[in-house]
């Protein structure tokens, strides 16, 4: 099993939306390194959802639905992809961008290296602490 981070402005599209659906497909990805990340996801991968913008929180976690497929917005047939996300569970406490870099133990998640990219690897013992920190 893979684990993985995705990143969301609450405004567009936040964890309740996901809840609200159940399942959905994650899409609109345009940049070609978060796109390699999209293919190489896996059924049943766990993946940290992150609300981007004005509170920096990872906020609940998701399991991968279905593997990489066309995304239907690439109009220009670019070769862009997207996935199925299934809402598992909330995080008591949402774990912060502040909490995160406050601690060594969570040094090389890529959140802190990569900002901007919108999805991204999570080392497993990474996940695990935050799912404590979040529990």
């Amino acid at each position: 099993m893979n684990y993985w981070l995705v990143k969301s402005e609450p405004s567009e599209y936040g964890w309740e939306d996901l809840v609200a659906k159940q399942e959905d497909i994650w899409d609109g990805i345009r940049n070609i390194q978060a796109r390699n990340y999209l293919k190489e996801m896996r059924l049943g991968d766990q993946v940290l959802f992150y609300h981007s913008g004005k509170n920096k929180e990872i906020v609940g976690v998701a399991e991968v639905s279905s593997e990489a497929f066309p995304d239907a917005k690439d109009t220009e047939n670019q070769g862009w992809v997207a996935v199925s996300l299934k809402a598992s569970k909330a995080l008591s406490k949402p774990v912060s961008l502040e909490i995160i870099k406050a601690d060594d133990r969570l040094g090389s998640l890529p959140l802190l290296r990569q900002s901007r990219l919108s999805v991204m690897p999570v080392e497993k013992n990474v996940f695990d602490l935050i799912i404590k920190m979040g529990s």
